[in-house]
């Protein structure tokens, strides 16, 4: 629904929910209405462009367009006579159910009422036969399907369980609810001519087909637009929290090593034009000048970007995470540019300041002071979420729903904030991977990954690897611990994990906020003092409130249906799914401390801690 100029908005929501939470093809409770949120050809202009290269390359890729901007969401103009702004919305859903019922009775907790097209409606309001006036509200059952395509259920359909005469009869449709608990059971429709009534729970079983095919329907996109699909009709709760997953992705802007490779390369490169192989740099780096040159670098990064001048090659595209630890890790004391407007900035904080027996296996500990965190909207799914792999890129074999009808432009917002990136020794990581315990742990998790793609299939995920599973499980411990301190809540601090073979291993915990409550300094400081928060990360690893249920939990179990965590549960390892890169997957507790169950695959070992 669009506004009239000059109007007030029917509704407001933050830039950075629109993004998050409320893309197109999201549904939206407004004060008066229920209504699907439009696709950028509805949104009027008026959002600031963000620069990202980095990002906006990657993404014009995945889409297959030649050329893409990252604009905010429109904001609602202070001056009156400005034009207007915002995003439209479509009324969604057409049906809704009048709040008296029919019949009542103290003795009985069961109660019917009428179910109304938009169409039978009057201002808002529904004209009985008595010629009295309802109020309605917007039934909460819509019918979607797993590429995002939404309508509404044809009641008359799904009553008479095929085609009838009663939707050109005009006959009164009824939604009976007989107990009070809600349950699909209890929810029965029920058609006036009194041939037809069904349960609501025929139409949540798949296998029935009770709600048909889906047809295609992509309302977000405007009225009529519809592509073809072969999927079955699923029910959705509109308000359910399986009803929209935004797919999105998200980098940090870092000071391009890249570049700073290739400066260094070209102020000695009169010296290593000639080279060809990794020794003769080796020998040439023996020079001042190229030494000096050359500081900061390790001679793979040198040797990669010589081998590719002589050449004439193009440098293959970095994937998200990739590019970010290659940056975090090669770092010196001091990285990026300490302004009050600068993108990011970073520092290396002395061995001396966090040197305990259980932080061995750390090789550096980096501070993040400034940190600029860039997160555009690609598209969306519904039921089950399409999250980015282990390297931080999108899946590309995942049918997401479009945002418009051509893509030129993406919704973003940019996050400020703070972070501390720990940086694990490769070789410790390689030790612990080779002990024997640990890779028969690894395959009961691998087991548990096979049972849960067996039950989604035509899924892309992959298993993410051992590294993957304690270093996601340890960032969860330590959110939990620096979040008592810090002065930020547990769902604003967010996770990046770097589990990537060959390259290296860390954790990264940052804030990012659109305004300056990202870097209040909460997270800097905890930093200083890091080992102490690993040691209660620790501590609180070791025992669960469900325990020994959880430390004994068996990730194949069919009966538990926890076919992706190992030791872990809400009472010690699941955190806010706004913290979480992979919605509180992929988690084992037991490879981080020792529990009750005793099963010796910790990282980090009892005596350390």
């Amino acid at each position: 629904m669009s506004r009239k100029p000059g109007a007030k908005p029917q509704g407001e929501i933050r830039q950075s929910q629109v993004v998050m939470t409320f893309g197109p093809g999201a549904m939206v409770d407004l004060p008066n209405y229920s209504v699907l949120v439009a696709g950028l050809d509805f949104w009027s202009k008026g959002g600031d462009e963000i620069i990202e290269p980095r990002l906006t390359d990657k993404l014009a890729r995945l889409l297959d367009v030649p050329s893409l901007r990252l604009i905010t969401p429109p904001t609602e103009q202070e001056d009156p006579t400005a034009p207007s702004t915002g995003i439209d919305c479509f009324q969604f859903p057409e049906w809704f159910i009048t709040q008296n019922t029919e019949s009542s009775t103290a003795a009985s907790s069961s109660r019917s009422r009428m179910l109304v097209h938009r169409k039978a409606l009057t201002r808002g309001k529904f004209i009985d036969r008595d010629r009295k006036k309802q109020a309605v509200v917007p039934i909460r059952f819509v019918r979607a399907c797993r590429y995002g395509h939404i309508g509404d259920i044809n009641w008359y359909r799904f009553v008479h369980e095929g085609d009838n005469d009663c939707a050109a009869n005009h006959r009164q449709l009824w939604i009976d609810e007989r107990g009070t608990s809600g349950d699909l059971t209890e929810v029965w429709i029920r058609c006036e001519c009194g041939k037809a009534k069904r349960s609501m729970a025929q139409a949540a079983r798949i296998q029935d087909r009770a709600l048909g095919h889906c047809d295609g329907s992509r309302p977000w996109l405007g009225p009529f637009t519809k592509e073809h699909c072969t999927e079955p009709n699923r029910l959705l709760i509109r308000t359910a929290s399986n009803a929209y997953f935004p797919q999105r992705l998200a980098v940090i802007s870092l000071p391009d090593r890249d570049q700073t490779v290739k400066q260094a390369i070209d102020a000695a490169w009169e010296y290593l034009e000639a080279v060809e192989t990794l020794e003769e740099l080796q020998y040439e780096r023996k020079k001042a000048k190229v030494k000096a040159a050359l500081d900061g670098l390790t001679d793979q990064e040198a040797f990669a970007e010589i081998d590719l001048r002589r050449k004439g090659g193009i440098k293959e595209d970095k994937k998200v995470k990739v590019a970010e630890l290659e940056t975090l890790i090669a770092s010196k004391e001091e990285l990026g540019d300490d302004r009050p407007n600068g993108n990011f900035f970073a520092r290396t904080l002395p061995r001396t300041a966090w040197e305990s027996p259980w932080m061995k296996d750390i090789e550096r500990v980096v501070l993040v002071h400034r940190l600029r965190e860039v997160v555009a909207q690609v598209g969306f799914t519904r039921f089950e979420a399409a999250a980015p792999d282990i390297e931080g890129e999108l899946e590309m074999g995942v049918r997401r729903a479009n945002l418009a009808r051509e893509v030129s432009w993406l919704p973003a917002v940019e996050n400020k904030g703070e972070g501390v990136f720990l940086h694990f020794k490769t070789e410790a990581i390689d030790r612990w991977m080779s002990r024997e315990d640990v890779q028969t742990r690894g395959r009961r998790l691998d087991a548990g990954f096979d049972r849960w793609r067996e039950e989604h299939q035509g899924t892309h995920r992959e298993f993410p690897g051992m590294p993957y599973f304690m270093l996601h499980s340890f960032s969860h411990l330590l959110i939990m611990s620096v979040a008592l301190e810090c002065g930020y809540p547990a769902s604003s601090i967010r996770e990046r994990i770097y589990a990537l073979p060959g390259i290296g291993y860390g954790v990264l915990l940052y804030t990012g906020t659109s305004d300056s409550e990202g870097t209040l300094g909460g997270l800097i400081q905890v930093g200083r003092r890091i080992h102490e928060h690993i040691h209660s990360a620790l501590e609180l690893g070791e025992l669960c409130s469900n325990d020994p249920v959880c430390a004994q939990h068996e990730p194949a179990s069919a009966h538990e249906h926890r076919f992706l965590h190992g030791a872990a549960c809400h009472g010690c390892l699941l955190i806010a799914e706004t913290s979480c890169e992979q919605q509180n997957d992929f988690l084992d507790r037991a490879l981080v401390a020792p529990t009750v169950d005793n099963l010796g695959v910790e990282f980090f070992e009892a005596s350390e801690a």
